[in-house]
């Protein structure tokens, strides 16, 4: 388990090494405009697996995706012109949208069949990872199932230190403010919140 601390005079190294271990199938903890998430490729069946197991979380719970921009969410979500309309305003921010999944070529992984959880974020760290990788990101918080999220990075190291199952890269940006989870809406059923 590496770790590495960004600052502003290595944020151009960080980009690189966090988009290589990511296309090389590796787990990142790494900052969003939220909590520290565990992020993976969303079409690499390991290393979904692989976030799964550090978290303890059942496969029949779906982890959110992390998509670029609302064009790339059209093209693996159904969205309608009422949809589209309030993620225009919703995105990028915490908003998570349940969305009916299309049938798409490529495979994506720790999601439900017919539905997929999708958002877009608020982040430079995340917008710059983007610009080097095409595929949607699987993020879910660093904490074990069930349990409260981790928002201190010394904690979260502590955390990972001597455990069996690890990420492979933490990205250390400090202390992120104390922030909620994103908030999270079906929009499949109308505009039901599901978490808030």
């Amino acid at each position: 388990m590496k770790t590495l601390k960004i600052s502003s005079k290595n944020y151009r190294k960080a980009i690189k090494e966090t988009t290589e271990a990511i296309k090389q199938g590796k787990v990142v903890v790494c900052p969003t405009d939220t909590i520290y998430g565990l992020i993976a490729d969303a079409t690499n069946k390991k290393a979904v697996e692989k976030i799964f197991k550090i978290k303890k979380r059942t496969k029949t719970k779906p982890v959110p995706i992390f998509v670029k921009d609302l064009r790339q969410a059209k093209k693996i979500a159904k969205i309608n012109k009422q949809q589209e309309n309030f993620l225009e305003l919703a995105w990028p921010g915490k908003t998570t949208a349940v969305l009916e999944r299309k049938k798409i070529k490529t495979n994506l992984y720790g999601i439900k069949k017919k539905t997929i959880g999708l958002r877009v974020p608020d982040y430079k760290l995340i917008k710059g990872l983007f610009k080097k990788i095409k595929h949607p990101l699987v993020e879910t918080s660093v904490n074990i199932s069930d349990q409260p999220p981790i928002t201190k990075i010394e904690k979260i190291i502590r955390h990972f230190k001597n455990k069996k199952l690890q990420p492979d890269l933490i990205i250390n940006a400090g202390n992120l403010k104390l922030s909620q989870p994103s908030l999270v809406i079906d929009l499949i059923q109308g505009f039901q919140i599901l978490r808030s």
